[in-house]
């Protein structure tokens, strides 16, 4: 996203211009924009992202593993095939998962793998601030999770990389 925009403008906007334009901060769930187009005007981009959080919250779990179900693997085939939203090629190639090696990249194919196998949805991670090790690591550690318990925390890695889709989007 390389143009940004005040609060005021985004409050102002007919309804399907902001969901257009917020459509994609929660990975191709323009529903969440649409319920939040409904609470304006927003205070703050605080309120405006405490809004769509609460909405994702109390969505259910049918809505949430949904979700989560839209995000792609990391490093996953939607990479290899140029297929993944705009905001996640920059999110992903921000951590050098562009630039694995033939062992890194085997290693988050078999995690990937392993994942989907027991969970039944793509491991979610906020990789802004993460190196390739960093995220095998943390791939490795929460597979060992109960499912209900990582069912929350992909719906909270969710939420933070929301929250800097958002600040990307909207200037201070």
């Amino acid at each position: 996203m390389s143009q940004t925009y005040t609060l005021a403008q985004l409050n102002a906007l007919p309804a399907d211009a902001f969901i257009e334009l917020l459509g994609g901060i929660y990975e191709h769930s323009p529903w969440v924009a649409q319920a939040a187009a409904a609470q304006r005007p927003f205070a703050n981009i605080a309120t405006l992202a405490d809004t769509m959080r609460a909405i994702v919250d109390g969505a259910g779990d049918a809505a949430q593993i949904t979700l989560v179900r839209a995000h792609p693997e990391l490093a996953g085939k939607a990479a290899v095939r140029g297929e993944l939203t705009a905001e996640s090629t920059r999110e992903q190639s921000g951590a050098g998962l562009d630039q694995c090696s033939a062992a890194e990249f085997e290693q988050l194919q078999d995690l990937n793998r392993r994942y989907n196998e027991k969970f039944g949805f793509p491991f979610i991670l906020a990789v802004r601030g993460y190196d390739r090790a960093g995220i095998i690591g943390e791939f490795a550690r929460r597979i060992g999770n109960a499912p209900a318990a990582e069912l929350q925390t992909c719906i909270n890695q969710i939420h933070r990389i929301a929250q800097f889709r958002l600040d990307d989007l909207v200037s201070r």
